[in-house]
């Protein structure tokens, strides 16, 4: 008896328990929840990560409210006629604060609603001021960041939040891969050619000064010079040899300009 009773409990509990074990929805982690309800529409309040209790008859609509990436073909014109296309990566998400507003006004499609045809929209524009091989080599970085400025002045007010948009592969023809190649090979040996002849040109100038001051020098050094005083430094240069400790003879006279002659075995 004991145990039927207990059994009738256990049932009781667990059908009282079904109604709120259906109700349950659970966010998971870096998602959020907008709540859609039967009498009220879309709440305004926006759901975090967690279980909530959700009556039957309302809605949840959950969003992944991280960074995402998404990798789109872009085609544009360039400003010399010819089509390319661009494999880029698009990182964006969605402005947390006002999911409940996307939700309402766009829904959960809102990247192929908003984010993509604006991004390809602006995308051409700016593509069709440039040439082929400035995108493709030069001016990457610059396409880059002006299709990021036009797409965040265009997506402004759609609930969404562009962070980059980053040009990984640029598609050409063949032949004008080649011709930007060669293109690119020559102006690098012309530049550096260039270096070449600066730095001949700085080296040839600096041996043109040395050259100069080694003459000022040997100018000021023969105006300096004269017979009298090359008779006295050698007179200094005889005393001193006169007075060492060698053993020599000294000739007085016999030499040039009246010089004496110093005669040594050491």
């Amino acid at each position: 008896m004991r145990r039927a009773v207990s059994w009738l409990l256990a049932f009781g509990v667990v059908l009282l328990a079904l109604p709120f074990l259906s109700c349950a929805r659970t966010i998971d982690s870096g998602n959020a929840g907008v709540l859609w309800k039967l009498f009220g529409g879309t709440q305004p309040d926006v759901l975090g990560e967690g279980v909530h209790l959700i009556a039957p008859w309302n809605r949840l609509t959950r969003y992944d409210a991280r960074t995402q990436d998404h990798k789109e073909q872009l085609h544009i014109l360039t400003a010399n006629g010819l089509s390319v296309a661009l494999e880029a990566s698009i990182r964006y998400r969605v402005a947390r604060d006002e999911l409940p507003r996307l939700h309402a006004e766009i829904g959960p499609d809102y990247y192929e609603v908003i984010v993509a045809p604006i991004v390809r929209s602006e995308s051409r524009k700016v593509g069709g001021r440039y040439a082929a091989e400035e995108i493709y080599s030069t001016r990457r970085e610059v396409v880059e960041r002006e299709v990021l400025d036009e797409a965040r002045r265009a997506i402004a007010g759609k609930h969404v939040e562009l962070e980059a948009i980053l040009i990984r592969d640029v598609d050409l023809p063949e032949n004008i891969k080649n011709a930007i190649s060669e293109k690119l090979e020559e102006e690098q040996k012309a530049l550096k050619m260039q270096f070449t002849l600066n730095r001949e040109r700085q080296e040839a100038e600096r041996k043109r000064i040395e050259a100069a001051g080694i003459a000022d020098f040997q100018k000021i050094v023969a105006t300096g010079i004269s017979p009298e005083l090359l008779r006295w430094k050698g007179i200094e240069a005889t005393e001193k040899l006169a007075q060492s400790q060698n053993a020599k003879v000294v000739v007085i006279g016999a030499g040039k300009d009246g010089l004496p002659l110093i005669l040594g075995n050491q």
